[in-house]
């Protein structure tokens, strides 16, 4: 053997062993969004096109959803470690769940305030939620609004509702046909909706959630018990290495929607430009966000929403604030500094 030959033989070995402990050392972690590659989706998709997770030794795959209850159910059955999901979920499962072995906990608030909001078409001469009074509403059955409906309701003497179900692409066509006469929905989403179908954002009514008494909070990431158990290092990196990215796509959301057309080639750069901007604007930089810092909660206000969820969502326990929320994993203060003043 040459000396040459043995060389070269050492230096790929050495090279090959140098991989496979460089792939060691990198921890996979599957994400469950919410909802589809639609503009907010740029949150969690740019920090993996940056490399932001990457530098964190982290090998994180983000999967489109079809429902914060659909994120949360995977997250618990151990398909998912990590994922992102309506806050009223993850305490509704923990109410109606209590034996569960692997309930998923929130980690970090990224929706300080629920997207929720009531929409109708100004010719329905609805103006307040005074005016929905008997009237016909729509929403899909598993829909975050309609689910907190009986808190809206509370907060706003509202009675005699009646509700009409249907499947989310439906939701929008039949109020423009008149077959509601409102609905619920995430205002960003269903307000560029009735958009798509022709009708003018100045000929809507919006009624959103935190303006009329409701002050839930929206949307966090959550993670595994197990996750949290065994690698609490890498919840902590993976918040870190989101933190970067949620303040590039906050200073730039024009930007960040490339990331979010690199996923899915058909979306609508301009409308998920505007839909991003505008959950930037309602629910990630909102009064209360400021107030309360990114990423972190209230506690007082997260045990009113504990109360109030298991109240309107009727659950077979009483929701326990301490165990859906766990912040020790949030990065320092000053790097959580990342909304506009």
């Amino acid at each position: 053997m040459s000396k040459r030959f043995f060389l070269k033989t050492a230096a790929s070995l050495a090279a090959v062993s140098f991989l496979g402990l460089a792939q060691a050392q990198t921890t996979p972690i599957k994400f469950q969004l919410d909802w589809r590659f639609e503009g907010p989706a740029a949150l969690f998709l740019t920090p993996v096109a940056k490399g932001y997770f990457k530098d964190a030794k982290l090998d994180v795959t983000v999967d489109a959803g079809n429902g914060s209850g659909g994120a949360v159910t995977r997250v618990a059955s151990g398909a998912y470690d990590m994922g992102f999901a309506d806050l009223a979920a993850v305490m509704e499962f923990h109410a109606n769940n209590p034996d569960a072995p692997n309930k998923p906990v929130a980690v970090m608030m990224v929706y300080n305030d629920t997207p929720a909001s009531v929409m109708a078409l100004k010719k329905s001469g609805i103006k307040t939620p005074a005016d929905l009074n008997g009237k016909k509403m729509g929403a899909p059955v598993f829909d975050a609004g309609r689910r907190a409906f009986p808190i809206f309701a509370k907060a706003n003497a509202i009675s005699g509702v009646s509700w009409t179900a249907m499947d989310p692409p439906l939701r929008e066509t039949m109020l423009v046909r008149g077959d509601i006469d409102a609905i619920t929905g995430f205002t960003f989403t269903s307000l560029l909706n009735l958009e798509a179908r022709g009708v003018k954002a100045t000929d809507v009514v919006v009624l959103p959630y935190p303006a009329f008494g409701v002050k839930l909070y929206g949307n966090a990431i959550i993670a595994s018990p197990k996750l949290i158990k065994e690698k609490p290092e890498v919840v902590k990196a993976f918040l870190a290495a989101f933190t970067k990215g949620a303040k590039d796509v906050i200073s730039n959301p024009a930007a960040a929607i490339n990331d979010v057309k690199a996923r899915d080639g058909i979306v609508n750069v301009a409308l998920e430009t505007r839909r991003l901007q505008l959950a930037i604007d309602t629910v990630i930089n909102s009064p209360n966000a400021r107030a309360e810092g990114f990423g972190q909660v209230n506690g007082p206000r997260l045990a009113l929403m504990a109360s109030q969820v298991s109240d309107a969502f009727n659950t077979k326990t009483r929701v326990n604030p301490d165990a859906v929320w766990n912040g020790s994993f949030l990065p320092p203060k000053a790097a959580l500094d990342v909304l506009p003043k």
